[in-house]
């Protein structure tokens, strides 16, 4: 297993891309923290708001939104509920679940990815068969979940898209939650969970494929809704950090990430989502898209990489207007109907976009 030190992974994970904040904060951590915890809760919350240390040294913001809504978070991880991160796709419900792992047990790898096909065995622990069929049950033939390492050594463990399990493996975590205890009849055991544990779940309702939570699961957990950046110069600042920080992973070449094509990027997106001009005088049909955020970092990424190895090196219209394309036009009918109107009715409509309007025509 590679320590993401060599500068060769894709994408550390964040207790090995952020390490020097981690251990800043740790330096000048002086509060009080939680049982099994590596910081305090308020160091906890500055690792992802960002600000400023007594030695003047600066942590940057993982998290741009309400101040709040992060420490009612950091304050659930304190008891004995567990967290649940609620919203639309794209408001970093798994961003924010990585770095809160990071920073509270220094470890964000103890993830379990729900889809239709989760099993059980993800959630509790399976069986190393060709062991189990020659020795029978024993420690050394079962195989521990994530959920299982987190409860054994006190950590947070990481259940992603919580509601795209099907409702009886979601159920399977309701004697996790509530007893701290993960019986194995099998060896006549159990593992109960250390000072330190607890479960980050991250959900949201606009996917097909849901499975609701039981109420008996529900009330397991404490929910914080993530809202879509409030205002659209706090979205340009995330797609701008997280652009910088992408280009910087992929080793693209220098190009410049212009504020202007991002704020126009930005721009469509929330007109889109909205349904109404910024200038509140045009209402507008809405894509079957989410054109989230994260959708909207996409698109500036991939036009990087076009300005950088097919155009002149400076990020230009041409270059976003193949992503934004493809990320409203979802369903090649309805979708391309809404599009087409948004340019003649919005786009067309401001002079200086222009350049934009003659790149998103040639390729729609």
């Amino acid at each position: 297993m590679t320590d993401g030190a060599d500068g060769a992974v894709l994408r550390p994970h964040a207790e090995q891309q952020f390490a020097d904040e981690l251990a800043r904060l740790a330096e000048h951590d002086d509060r009080v923290r939680p049982p099994g915890w590596r910081l305090s809760p308020w160091a906890v919350t500055l690792y992802l708001l960002g600000g400023e240390l007594p030695d003047g040294s600066q942590v940057s913001p993982k998290y741009i939104g309400p101040r709040r809504l992060m420490e009612v978070a950091v304050a659930t991880l304190a008891t004995d509920r567990a967290l649940l991160l609620l919203g639309v796709p794209g408001t970093a419900k798994t961003w924010v679940s990585e770095h809160l792992s990071a920073a509270v047990s220094g470890d964000s790898t103890l993830l379990v990815q729900g889809t239709a096909g989760t099993a059980e065995e993800a959630v509790r622990y399976g069986w190393n068969y060709a062991r189990l069929l020659a020795e029978g049950p024993s420690e050394k033939a079962l195989v521990e979940s994530p959920v299982m390492r987190a409860m054994r050594t006190g950590a947070v463990a990481r259940i992603e898209e919580l509601t795209r399990m099907p409702s009886d493996v979601q159920d399977t975590l309701i004697t996790i939650l509530s007893e701290k205890t993960l019986p194995v009849p099998e060896l006549g055991t159990e593992v109960q969970a250390r000072k330190g544990f607890t479960v980050i779940g991250t959900a949201n309702d606009r996917d097909r494929g849901v499975n609701e939570l039981s109420s008996a699961l529900r009330r397991r957990f404490n929910t914080v809704v993530l809202p879509l950046p409030e205002t659209v110069d706090d979205e340009i600042d995330i797609v701008a950090r997280r652009v910088d920080q992408l280009g910087s992973a992929l080793e693209l070449p220098e190009t410049p990430a212009g504020l202007e094509e991002i704020r126009r990027v930005v721009t469509v997106f929330r007109e889109l989502r909205s349904g109404l001009s910024a200038d509140g005088r045009t209402k507008l049909k809405s894509p079957s898209g989410t054109l989230s955020t994260a959708e909207a970092i996409s698109v500036i990424t991939s036009g990087l990489a076009l300005a950088a190895h097919f155009g002149d090196g400076v990020l230009r219209a041409a270059d976003v207007a193949g992503g934004i394309v493809g990320a409203v036009v979802q369903d090649p009918v309805s979708d391309r109907v809404v599009w087409q109107e948004y340019l003649e009715t919005v786009v067309r409509e401001r002079p200086e976009w222009r350049d934009f309007y003659r790149a998103c025509r040639e390729v729609s």
